[in-house]
C-alpha cells in the first residue's frame, strides 16, 4: 500500500483566507523543499521524517501575497 500528498500531486487544490488581512493564501508547497537548495530533489520519504508531521501527513506552506504572512497546514496523504 502505497500513500501520496494529493497537493504535491496535482490531485487537489486547496486556497485559505488569511488570517491577517482576509486575502488569499496559495500553496507554495512542501515544507521540506524549503530546507536547502537540494531538498526539493530529495527522495520525499527521507525528508518528511524531518518536517515534524506525523508519517500519514505532508506540512505545505502557504503564503498570503496582500500581507506576506505564511502559514504551515498539515495535509493528509490518501492511498493509492
Amino acid at each position: 500500500m502505497e500513500y501520496l500528498c494529493p497537493l504535491c500531486n496535482g490531485l487537489e487544490d486547496i486556497t485559505l483566507a488569511c488570517k491577517n488581512c482576509g486575502g488569499v493564501m496559495r500553496n507554495a508547497g512542501a515544507i521540506q523543499d524549503f530546507f536547502d537548495d537540494y531538498s526539493p530533489y530529495l527522495d520525499a520519504d527521507i525528508t518528511r521524517k524531518v518536517d515534524g508531521v506525523s508519517g500519514d501527513q505532508c506540512l505545505h506552506l502557504f503564503y498570503c501575497s496582500t500581507c506576506n504572512s505564511d502559514r504551515r497546514i498539515s495535509i493528509n496523504l490518501v492511498e493509492y
